[in-house]
């Protein structure tokens, strides 16, 4: 089936690609009533999908028949038709015109003229893409869209960032944004998808905008359309991008000083010793005495040479005047240099990146194509860091019948990449390169040294690295023994290579005046292959040898839409636009692991070189299915008052089917007030004033949670089947159902623009897992109890500062205000009473009704004891009677608090509701000035308010107690 549609999609661009090149070529220019040349204005043919734009002269070049109308526009101007009548020299003029713009966006199914759009939308065009430098597509949208908020947990190349829209909506249920790209839901991987190909990206934030998405659209639509021609002849484009990748987040204030490193270290001792002796004297020797040695609190390491006799701290607590840096210690027969390296410096380095595309485009009024091919090559700031791809865009159209256009669209990508700190995410992972050398104190060791200062070789050929561990001249680290991140990240590998397939083919038919039919369907393939191997050499899997897993995932992907529109107006000033639809979507996904240790050679990257199964091999698949009726209606009067509805009933498959059917609707309504004949303010080109309300699902879930599931145990070598999670054959959707109000506005000719939107998303029907006892036999079920509302206000506003023939410059900001809260949770979930709030702990939150989702509830920081040690405040509590009586006829006493005292010990310290992590204010703010045909721009984000729990400054404000011993130092 898949070879058929795909020889079909050949077929149809081989025809688009010969039709190109049948009409004669005009030339022209277009100007404005005072002669000047108008830069940048469209000009195409009428009925086709023919355009160009003109250029610095107002010149323009483009293949008409020769009987043909070119239409001209220009923002600003009013609209112009040139009858070609044979000619191949056109001299055009445009008349001002301070309506309204007409831009066309892209919605769900479909586009719209953004005057006319009832919904809450922005959109992020080429240009702006095109400024920003990332493999990944979602980045090009941080910071230009009100509403929007990204965040990133790694700094793996391949990572993608995680997208909230108008914030919140689900605890437990899926919270990214559906993407759908040239009209199909996209759910691989955005890597695969090349920014260069991308003509814009269209954002969906209300119901009126995504209802018709119906289970996907609870938390937003990102719709992504890629180029097509837009010039009258062929185009080749090619362009070239090189940059340097470096680490531009601002480092911790940590000592990096050796010297005061141990002074301060030495006070930690010296104030422990004399709260223990209350002797002076005594407490110097031993803090003095202890601080490089290995009894408790000692360092373990002293890279000073110290006369024989004296310590590295006076009694005035500062360094021995006496001391040099670096100590030559012999140990077991060889001669070691200890010096202090800078962990920093060795984990990060500037990284190069380049990128190259070429492109070809043409267009004539029967055919279209766009064909691409892409390179990118990007280098992390972290060795064994990298990104390779290759992509590849092949799209056109052919209006074969008057009556009948067809089209296609195929793009293949291929990667490779590789992760040198694939352990990133775990802030106390040993092999997390930026954990560990940040937290490494300024005294040890990166590298094993000879007396000389070079580096030792081990058996291997290795450069040998300090893990802390008797290697350099015996001695131990107190701290993270038996580990160097730097060198095990390094030398272990965590590879991916991978490639995405994805074919589309459509047909529209014009069966009449306004009536059409549009047939789509696509397939994607996206196959990744990964690898894992833990060096044999150092670290944690030396005593197994090493160790090697394979992955292997496939995801596949079909979706067929058909489209029944129809498009009419009526009397000059009634405009109906209709559309009747159906989809289906199916998703297939395949997992496959498996591992094994004792490698045979390092550089094999096989399982068939090695030879012990380090884990049992694993598999599992997963299958999807989504299909929905649909159907929208507009309505226009006059161009000034235009109103839609929406309705989608959808079916998922991750419901029992008794509850597989869910109903979506929006209704909305806006007034272009400009446009009214009593309306007169000459400085004001635009003013709509627009609302919504509807509601979308969200069936982000796990795909059996309706039903029984079991787990297979190794039972002694035979096969245990073992209950585990009872099914709920009533659960169903999380419903969102979506307010929105706002205006849009344009003034002194559009030099100033911008929107103001009020928003309010209720989220019922929440899904929670409840835990039942073990002896019922399973671990616990799913359930529909909770609700949530996230309501707020969003605003855009972009000026022209200086808008003149050759220069342009602009300023544009977006901000956004969300409140986020938990209305509603079931009684079982109501385990707690914290401050009068019920609900329950989850890790270091606390959700209850009444409080924003993501509320702090962990420890209040007290400040620095005497001495030195870090102080927590403690609730003090007491028994008091309530003056009820029990059963057994004594009182009820309940525990009250009166107060609190502070303490050193961190597992006493009480617990306190804090505030919550949502930013009281978020956006971005940009600007970019073109100067005579060049341009630059940079732009910003910010977020004002919300707790993030910083907890790489808390360890370096810990005690140097215990696992803290030999860790680095805030100067705070």
């Amino acid at each position: 089936m898949v070879r058929k549609i795909v020889l079909s999609i050949i077929a149809v661009m081989s025809v688009a690609f010969m039709a190109f090149a049948q009409n004669q070529q005009v030339t022209g220019t277009v100007k404005d009533s005072g002669g000047n040349p108008i830069v940048g204005a469209t000009v195409s043919v009428e009925n086709s999908t023919v355009g160009t734009t003109t250029g610095v002269d107002g010149g323009f070049r483009i293949a008409a028949p020769s009987n043909g109308t070119l239409v001209v526009s220009f923002i600003g101007y009013k609209e112009s038709r040139v009858a070609v009548a044979g000619k191949t020299n056109l001299n055009v003029v445009l008349e001002e015109d301070t309506q309204s713009i007409d831009d066309v966006i892209v919605v769900a199914f479909g586009t719209a003229r953004k005057e006319a759009f009832t919904g809450s939308v922005a959109v992020v065009n080429s240009d702006d893409i095109a400024k920003i430098q990332s493999s990944n597509v979602a980045q090009s949208l941080v910071g230009r869209v009100a509403g929007l908020q990204t965040a990133s947990s790694s700094g793996d190349l391949t990572g993608k960032p995680s997208i909230r829209i108008r914030g919140i909506s689900s605890i437990n249920a899926g919270k990214e944004p559906l993407w759908v790209v040239d009209g199909v839901p996209y759910e691989g991987d955005l890597n695969n998808i090349n920014p260069n190909d991308i003509a814009s990206m269209t954002v969906l934030k209300d119901a009126a905008s995504n209802a018709l998405y119906g289970a996907r659209g609870a938390n937003g639509v990102i719709m992504v359309t890629t180029k097509k021609a837009s010039a009258g002849e062929a185009k080749v484009t090619f362009d070239a991008k090189w940059g340097v990748n470096s680490k531009a987040l601002r480092e911790y204030e940590v000592i990096k000083s050796p010297e005061l490193y141990y002074e301060t270290h030495y006070k930690y001792l010296y104030n422990y010793h004399f709260d223990q002796t209350q002797n002076a004297a005594s407490a110097y020797e031993r803090a003095a005495g202890s601080l490089t040695g290995n009894a408790t609190g000692g360092l373990g390491y002293n890279v000073y040479t110290v006369p024989e006799g004296q310590y590295l701290i006076g009694r005035n607590g500062k360094l021995n005047p006496n001391a040099t840096l670096g100590n030559v210690v012999s140990y077991r027969g060889e001669d070691y240099l200890l010096t202090p390296d800078d962990w920093m410096e060795e984990a990060y380095d500037n990284a190069f990146r380049q990128e190259y595309n070429v492109n070809i485009a043409g267009a004539n009024d029967k055919a279209n194509f766009y064909a691409s091919l892409g390179y990118l090559d990007n280098t992390g700031i972290i060795k064994s860091s990298e990104l390779q791809r290759y992509t590849a865009r092949l799209k056109a159209e052919y209006q074969a019948k008057k009556w009948l256009k067809v089209g296609a669209n195929m793009s293949y990508a291929h990667f490779e990449s590789s992760n040198g700190n694939s352990s990133e995410g775990s802030s106390s992972s040993t092999d997390n390169i930026f954990a560990f050398a940040s937290g490494m104190a300024p005294i040890y060791p990166l590298f094993i040294r000879n007396a000389d200062g070079s580096i030792k070789i081990d058996q291997y050929g290795l450069e040998m690295y300090d893990y802390g561990n008797k290697g350099n001249a015996g001695l131990v680290r107190p701290n993270l023994s038996d580990s160097n991140a730097m060198q095990t990240s390094w030398l272990n590998k965590a590879k991916s290579e991978g490639n995405a397939f994805t074919a589309n083919g459509f047909a529209e038919f014009d069966i009449y005046d306004g009536l059409k039919l549009t047939i789509n369907g696509t397939t994607t393939v996206d196959e990744t292959r990964s690898l894992s191997v833990m060096n044999p050499y150092y670290g944690q899997f030396t005593e197994q040898g090493g160790s090697m897993y394979r992955y292997h995932s496939r995801d596949w992907t079909m979706n067929f839409q058909q489209l029944l529109s129809y498009n009419k107006t009526f009397a000059d000033k009634h405009n109906i636009d209709l559309l009747l639809g159906h989809e289906y979507y199916r998703r297939q996904y395949y997992y496959l692991r498996g591992g094994k240790s004792r490698l045979f050679s390092y550089d094999s990257e096989e399982l068939a070189g090695a030879v012990v199964d380090a884990a049992a091999a694993y598999s599992y698949s997963s299958d999807y299915n989504n299909e929905g009726y649909f159907f929208r209606g507009q309505y226009a009067f006059d161009e000034r008052i235009y109103a839609s509805a929406s309705f989608r009933r959808d079916a998922s498959s991750k419901f029992h089917p008794d509850n597989r059917w869910g109903n979506f609707w929006s209704v909305g309504a806006s007034w272009i007030i400009d446009k009214e004949s009593w309306f007169n303010a000459p400085w004001v080109d635009q003013l709509k004033v627009k609302a919504s309300y509807g509601s979308q699902g969200n069936d982000g879930i796990g795909s059996y949670l309706y039903t029984d599931t079991y787990t297979v145990e190794n039972n002694n070598g035979q096969v245990a089947v073992l209950f585990y999670d009872k099914g709920n054959k009533d659960i169903t959707w999380e419903t969102n159902t979506n307010f929105n109000v706002g205006a849009e506005f344009g003034f002194f000719g559009h030099r100033l623009s911008g929107t103001v939107e009020y928003f309010k998303r209720n989220t019922t029907d929440m899904l929670f897992r409840f835990s039942v006892p073990a002896s019922l036999g399973y671990s616990g079920y799913y359930a529909n109890v909770g609700d949530m509302t996230n309501s707020g206000i969003e605003f855009e506003l972009s000026g022209d500062i200086i808008r003149t023939k050759n220069v342009t410059w602009n300023l544009s900001l977006n901000a956004t205000h969300v409140k986020n809260k938990v209305t509603s949770l079931a009684d079982e979930f109501k385990t707690q009473n914290i401050e009068g709030y019920n609900g329950y702990i989850d890790d270091n939150y606390f959700v209850a009704e009444d409080l924003p989702m993501y509320t702090y509830y962990i420890r209040d920081y007290a400040g620095v004891g005497d001495n030195g040690e870090s102080m927590w405040w403690k609730d003090i509590t007491e028994q008091r009677g309530t003056g009820e009586y029990g059963e057994d006829g004594k009182e009820i006493m309940e525990t009250v608090v009166t107060g609190r005292e502070k303490t050193a010990n961190y597992s006493e310290a009480s617990r306190y509701l804090q505030e919550d992590t949502m930013p009281d204010l978020y956006g971005g703010f940009s600007t970019s000035i073109s100067l005579f045909g060049f341009d630059a721009s940079i732009s910003f984000t910010y977020q004002l308010g919300g707790l993030v729990y910083d907890s790489g400054y808390a360890n370096f404000m810990g005690s140097p107690y215990g696992s803290f011993v030999g860790s680095n130092f805030h100067k705070d």
